[in-house]
């Protein structure tokens, strides 16, 4: 599988390049993530499925508003009525450069607010890679910073999410979690700004 970390905004891109500098089949680059050509594309929408904004509006116009709507209706048949954070579903674009889309919602609906402090950019990106090596009709994909828009996630913290659930998921090194304060300890590690007591 190859992986590329795209997007428009330096900061992340500077934060990507330090957190994934261990990994052999990682790009990153500086960019417009509907302009690469990649077997898929990476939506971090919402768990409703709107895609009109941000990141997700362009990848709107790159493939069509039809795309946005089979969406949501795939999401409204799912026994959830909604696609829950830390899951994904794939989608046939119709696109002959870009083939599918992998929405894996990184809030519930568009806020800002909690979302920095959240864990949500890696369960994105654990739900993005699952999805991936489920499928053989995708070996690369291109996928944008978590969390940083609208989230308002430090890039450094998303970023280390990112590798984590990469490291995890890619790499197959998932933390032992024996009881409670082990729970604790991983939670808080991924990141640090959280909170788990007021």
């Amino acid at each position: 599988m190859n992986y590329l970390l795209i997007d428009k905004n330096p900061r992340i891109v500077d934060a990507w390049r330090e957190a994934f500098l261990a990994f052999d089949n990682i790009t990153i680059l500086e960019g417009d993530i509907t302009r690469v050509d990649c077997d898929a594309i990476v939506s971090p929408a919402n768990s409703f499925g709107f895609m009109d904004g941000g990141v997700d509006y362009a990848i709107s116009v790159r493939l069509g508003w039809d795309l946005h709507l089979q969406l949501q209706k795939e999401i409204q048949a799912l026994p959830e009525g909604e696609l829950l954070v830390g899951r994904s579903l794939v989608l046939k674009t119709g696109d002959a450069k870009i083939p599918y889309l992998i929405s894996a919602p990184t809030m519930r609906v568009p806020m800002s607010f909690n979302i920095e402090t959240s864990v949500n950019a890696y369960l994105a990106m654990k739900a993005v890679l699952i999805a991936a090596k489920k499928n053989p009709n995708i070996n690369s994909i291109s996928i944008p910073g978590f969390c940083t828009g609208v989230g308002r996630m430090q890039p450094i913290i998303a970023a280390q999410q990112m590798a984590q659930a990469f490291r995890e998921i890619e790499l197959g090194e998932k933390p032992f979690i024996g009881n409670f304060v082990d729970a604790q300890k991983a939670h808080f590690k991924i990141n640090p700004q959280g909170k788990i007591y007021d």
